[in-house]
């Protein structure tokens, strides 16, 4: 058991140093612009890896806006908090779990769903947690270069919780269905 543990820690470090090298290649910040998260917004992160998103999120929710951090990866959660407190970012939550945010009904005006949606064991269980989580007004942003259009739509769309609202360059926004 130590020895998968291991593994995987070693894996997931791998994968956030090759993220880093993307990021550094070509910034995040462009990607979730496309969602028009405003000052003030909570945004959460959920699937957040090592923090891709995080520096740029905290910058257009800006003070009184709050980014929420969600992984299932403890050293994605401990990454993040480190980026946090190293960029002295005051509104970063992190949230370590594999589906529930433990966050209130109607309490969040974004969620990214960004490179994740293809790990997911159980969609659709995530997916109505996302919409208890959001508001009315509230936008799911997905992209996901692993799969193709349709899949992501129908993925999205089939538990009847979100509908299509719009399809940007990188990403697809989906809002709540009445």
């Amino acid at each position: 058991m130590k020895t998968k543990g291991r593994r995987q820690n070693f894996h997931f470090q791998w994968l956030a140093l090759a993220y880093k090298l993307r990021d550094f290649l070509r910034p995040r910040i462009q990607i979730p612009k496309e969602t028009g998260i405003q000052n003030g917004f909570h945004v959460l992160d959920y699937g957040c890896g090592p923090g891709s998103y995080i520096v740029p999120l905290a910058g257009l929710v800006g003070p009184t806006g709050r980014v929420y951090a969600l992984d299932v990866h403890p050293l994605a959660i401990q990454m993040v908090e480190r980026l946090a407190l190293k960029r002295g970012l005051t509104n970063i939550t992190t949230i370590q779990s594999d589906c529930r945010t433990g966050l209130p009904d109607g309490s969040l005006d974004v969620v990214l769903l960004y490179d994740v949606f293809h790990h997911l064991g159980q969609p659709g269980i995530v997916l109505k947690e996302l919409h208890r989580v959001l508001k009315p007004s509230g936008v799911l942003s997905v992209s996901d270069h692993h799969l193709r259009e349709q899949e992501i739509v129908s993925g999205i769309t089939k538990q009847g919780f979100f509908r299509l609202a719009e399809k940007g360059r990188k990403t697809y926004s989906f809002h709540k269905s009445a």
